[in-house]
């Protein structure tokens, strides 16, 4: 089974480039499933309906993070749409669910979204979290993605998950890393999958933003950054009978390349 994670989507732009990538890699590889974060489609910032929806043109799951509540409108829409996924440790009383299975006939993928604690809201403990819920997960193909942003708890989580899950993909960060790996009982790992938006910005917004947030520590209204693209993700070769992975290959697409 070949599933494509596609890293942080920034902004409506991001979203259309997004789309453009997914459709050329499904006109090259075999893909059975595509996985997208979409924590920040929205412009400015979060995930609304109108974002969503442009999502769901080309990722069959979606996973958020810590942004994930920040349209109030929409918060609402994590209970009634099975597909979209909020952080598994926030409180059972947030709207939504952490987790979800989806059914390819022969075969069938379980996405697992989680959040990071290092540097972050004080959720419940992500290791103790994955534990409960993987008993009760039906799947033995399990895709994890992990929103966090210290680099030593996503290596941590990598390691103690190898061999329990099929892949640990980190995001958060947008800056694609390269450490994409097959740790040794099985699982793919990568620390960060990368983002989807204007390569030469802040993570996706206009660096004359951030740096006036930065240095002047006030609030500032964050607008995505123009200019060309780019794409990053990882595409994942998982064995359904084992659950172990075969591969991961990292990629990296920018638009004034194609």
């Amino acid at each position: 089974m070949k599933v494509l994670f596609v890293g942080d989507i920034v902004g409506s732009r991001g979203c259309e480039f997004a789309c453009f990538a997914v459709r050329r890699l499904k006109a090259a590889e075999r893909i059975d499933l595509v996985v997208a974060n979409g924590e920040n489609s929205a412009d400015g910032n979060g995930i609304s309906y109108s974002s969503y929806q442009a999502l769901c043109e080309f990722a069959d799951v979606i996973t958020t993070g810590n942004h994930a509540f920040r349209r109030r409108d929409f918060c609402s829409s994590f209970d009634d749409l099975s597909r979209l996924l909020r952080p598994a440790n926030y409180s059972d009383e947030a709207a939504g669910r952490g987790v979800c299975t989806i059914d390819l006939g022969r075969h069938s993928l379980t996405v697992i979204n989680l959040q990071g604690t290092a540097f972050m809201l004080p959720l419940e403990n992500p290791f103790d979290c994955i534990d409960r819920l993987l008993k009760d997960v039906p799947s033995k193909n399990i895709l994890v993605d992990f929103h966090a942003e210290a680099t030593s708890e996503k290596k941590a989580l990598g390691f103690y998950l190898d061999g329990r899950v099929s892949a640990v993909v980190g995001t958060h960060t947008h800056v694609q890393t390269a450490d994409e790996t097959i740790l040794p009982r099985g699982t793919a790992y990568i620390t960060d999958a990368g983002m989807c938006g204007a390569e030469l910005s802040c993570l996706g917004v206009k660096p004359e933003l951030v740096i006036r947030k930065q240095r002047l520590n006030i609030p500032v209204a964050f607008e995505e950054a123009d200019g060309e693209r780019i794409f990053g993700g990882v595409l994942i070769d998982i064995d359904e009978k084992s659950g172990r992975s075969n591969s991961i290959k990292r990629i990296c697409i920018k638009e004034k390349e194609v």
